[in-house]
């Protein structure tokens, strides 16, 4: 956002000639407030502390069954059975250090998207950060602007404030000077200026805004999934510890400490306590990356939630199109002369303090003469809702006329000549104005009555470049896009078709359309590009296709997108646009480049797609660990793996391959119902290796005899266990690319090096006796991958996704 230059507030005003009644605080003034502390401190918006990020990630629940486990396993030792512990360090700090990365990106890029007010401050108005704000301070107001403290109107031009997110009403409150001004309300038309009441936290909104805009990392359906998986597996660990322990202790006899070990071992892989760390990790990482695209992230489900998108609604102007336009042509009507239609334009121009896109286009071909020739008496902004500005002038001659400028079909009746001339430029892509006069007061109710058309003022819309590259990104991931403008259908409809977009071709008027919910939606899914939409029409039109199931995303810059934004699944602002839209937006694209969006996509497929691969490895540890203890209780037989062992295999056949394949790119499109698609191949996956193993485990219990046989069997077992899990991860790693293979390939290495390595065999107690078993071992995982191979494929044709 570009500073606005500083302006001498007390010359002239635009248009009327008068110099500004209220010049603001001195610059004593306003160091005595900050003195007493009466300044705009509001919280900073967009991520969490520095000891929140510590905090959650070291006190969780799990990180506390962890260490409960691993002081256990200090006391009993020895230490390499409580490698666990040190694992959920690294991963912990892992967490942490990602997050801490994630917030220094969402602050800085906050601070590069903050909105900066215009304060009056010694008769000189100028942008000052939000928390240089004190009270008393005088602020000016322009269409877009947010009111960011609690106030009294001082000055009002046809000021017009939406107060629907503090009050759910979506009319606009047409102000006077001594009406109220609340936080959080927006300017929709008109201008004015206003004098804070309230600044910081005792403004009307600062709490709802402090607490709607706070880094999140719930709310969720991938974080929500994880959690009710992992709110069962706790409740499942407690009979399973108290099953193990009474039955090492009473049945078998074991040694206190040997009973301990073994209930540990049995325990900790049943807890998928990675699983939430690397969901968190991925997130933080995406946000990093999105980041480095100029990209604001201000909640960062918003990742997910647009990957799971399919319905995106685009306004035209300032997403498809760049904010700017050009004067093409003037085409002067019904004999009006060209002169003093330009000296009209020229007066309407300069009437205006705070012009829109279409405004400024007709000021910079038109700029005001010197010598003031034409004196404006009253003026009405720019509304999205009328779709028509105007100005009362009085012309060199003395003469007094209204003059409207705007849509042609708003302002003229249906069936005039005009408006087939109109249809004839929109039809190319071009946007038309209509000057015209009228005799009446600018605020009689039928001013629009009756007006004599003067010319068509012709302008042409700059198209985004990228713009047509990325509509064809979302046809190709079956995501509809819907163009939505406020703009004639015709003319929209036109430049959506030079962009590509199929179905351009037959826009829609959406005066046209129905106002029952479901006969909208389906006037929606029937067609793509709908024109002259109200912003009310916009809120509509998306509760319209979300009552259709329908995960809508809604982009666009201006205040007439504001409803529709707060609405929507996802709502998408551009960095440039009014600040209302971007308090309100979850990704704010502050390059204004629609061209992001896609990267935004990506960036939640691949955190969605790759987590729930790597949930599938984790969940198959804990479905095969319960499997496990089960058999062992119901067989009165030692468990039998040491947590030392188990810690190997996690950390070979999860952990590490986790990692990877977690931040790997992934395309494949979001799809809904997390926990059944992760536990369809999860439990079969699960049972398969935990029988597997268990039924090395009994073969070897009927080989090896002798005092010292545990050893030999568990080391069979383990094997078994090592080749059947990671075949899971081959099959999770699928499709192959040359760094999947070598991931997989460096886990076996890993675990041979292991065994062939004398002081490792010690450290993890791991020793293959003999020939016989441990290729009866090898064979057995063998059946139980073609057995794993037969499951999957059954799994996804009988339960597809």
């Amino acid at each position: 956002m570009t500073e606005r230059a500083r302006t001498d507030v007390t010359a002239p005003g635009p248009g009327n000639g008068r110099p500004a009644a209220h010049p603001g605080l001195t610059a004593a003034e306003v160091a005595e407030r900050t003195a007493r502390g009466e300044v705009n401190d509001v919280p900073v918006r967009s991520s969490r502390s520095t000891a929140d990020i510590v905090r959650a990630n070291v006190f969780t629940r799990f990180n506390a069954i962890i260490g409960v486990l691993f002081a256990i396993i200090l006391v009993v030792g020895p230490i390499q059975d409580g490698l666990f512990g040190f694992v959920i360090v690294a991963n912990t700090g892992i967490g942490i250090v990602q997050e801490l990365r994630a917030k220094r990106t969402l602050d800085n890029l906050a601070v590069i998207g903050e909105a900066r007010p215009t304060v009056r401050r010694d008769g000189v108005a100028a942008q000052i950060p939000t928390s240089a704000v004190v009270l008393s301070d005088v602020l000016e107001l322009g269409p877009g602007d947010k009111v960011i403290v609690d106030g009294e109107v001082l000055e009002a031009d046809g000021l017009e404030v939406d107060e629907s997110l503090l009050t759910g009403e979506a009319d606009p409150v047409l102000k006077k000077p001594g009406d109220p001004m609340m936080s959080g309300s927006f300017v929709v038309a008109g201008g004015g200026a206003f004098t804070a009441t309230k600044v910081g936290r005792e403004a009307y909104a600062a709490q709802l805004a402090e607490e709607a805009s706070r880094f999140t990392l719930v709310h969720s359906e991938l974080r929500s999934g994880i959690s009710l998986i992992l709110k069962y597996v706790t409740w499942m660990m407690i009979p399973t510890a108290l099953g193990l322990v009474f039955s090492h202790l009473l049945t078998l006899g074991l040694p206190g400490d040997e009973a301990i070990r073994r209930m540990v071992a049995g325990i900790v892989p049943m807890i998928p306590e990675g699983l939430v760390l690397l969901t968190s990790v991925a997130f933080a990482i995406g946000v990093v990356r999105l980041g480095r695209k100029q990209c604001l992230v201000q909640e960062l489900p918003a990742i997910e939630g647009l990957a799971r998108v399919d319905v995106v609604c685009l306004d035209k102007t300032g997403t498809l199109t760049e904010g700017g336009m050009d004067v093409r042509e003037l085409r002067p009507q019904n004999g009006a002369e060209r002169s003093r239609t330009e000296g009209v334009l020229a007066a309407l121009g300069t009437a205006d303090p705070r012009p829109n896109a279409s405004l400024q286009a007709v000021i910079d071909a038109y700029p005001a003469p010197a010598d003031g020739t034409w004196d404006c008496t009253a003026s009405l902004p720019f509304s999205s809702a009328r779709k028509y500005s105007g100005a009362r002038l009085t012309d060199p001659d003395g003469t007094h006329t209204t003059w409207l400028l705007g849509a042609p079909d708003v302002l003229l009746p249906p069936g005039d000549q005009a408006l087939a001339e109109t249809d004839a430029l929109n039809a190319q892509g071009l946007r038309v104005l209509l000057l015209a006069a009228t005799d009446r007061a600018l605020d009689d109710p039928r001013v629009t009555e009756a007006v004599r058309p003067t010319a068509l003022v012709v302008l042409e819309q700059r198209l985004r470049p990228e713009a047509s590259a990325t509509l064809r990104y979302f046809a190709d991931q079956d995501v509809q896009a819907k163009v939505i403008s406020g703009d004639n259908a015709v003319s929209v409809g036109a430049v959506a078709a030079e962009l590509g977009l199929p179905g351009a071709a037959d826009p829609v008027d959406a005066r046209t359309l129905p106002a029952d919910p479901d006969a909208m939606a389906a006037a929606l899914a029937e067609g793509t590009v709908f024109g002259r939409v109200t912003p009310r029409q916009k809120r509509d039109m998306v509760a319209a296709l979300q009552s259709h199931g329908h995960n809508v995303a809604m982009t666009g810059d201006g205040v007439n997108d504001v409803l529709a934004l707060k609405d929507a699944d996802i709502g998408v602002s551009m960095g440039a646009g009014s600040e209302a839209t971007r308090a309100v937006a979850q990704i704010v694209l502050l390059n204004n480049s629609f061209a992001t969006l896609p990267s935004v996509v990506a960036e939640g497929r691949r955190v969605i797609g790759n987590i729930t691969r790597v949930a599938t490895l984790f969940l198959t540890k804990t479905v095969y660990s319960v499997l496990l203890a089960i058999l062992v209780s119901c067989w009165q037989i030692p468990y039998p793996y040491l947590p030392r062992h188990l810690t190997l295999l996690s950390t070979l056949t999860i952990g590490i391959p986790a990692f990877f394949l977690a931040l790997a790119p992934n395309t494949e499109r979001a799809r809904p119902h997390f926990v059944r698609r992760v536990m369809r191949y999860a439990i079969p996956s699960g049972l398969i290796t935990g029988a597997a193993a268990f039924t090395t485990y009994l073969l070897a219990r009927s080989y090896y005899t002798g005092p010292g046989s545990l050893p030999a069997e568990t080391s069979a077992a383990t094997l078994t266990l090592f080749l059947t899990a990671l075949w899971v991860l081959a099959i999770i790693a699928r499709p192959y690319t040359w760094w999947r293979i070598a991931l997989v390939l460096a886990m076996a290495l890993g675990f041979l090096i292991v065994l062939t390595t004398p002081w490792l065999q010690r450290f993890f107690d791991l020793r293959l006796v003999g020939t016989t078993l441990p290729w009866t071992a090898v064979a057995i995982a063998a059946i139980a991958s073609a057995a794993l191979e037969f499951t999957w494929r059954w799994v996804a044709r009988r339960f597809p996704a």
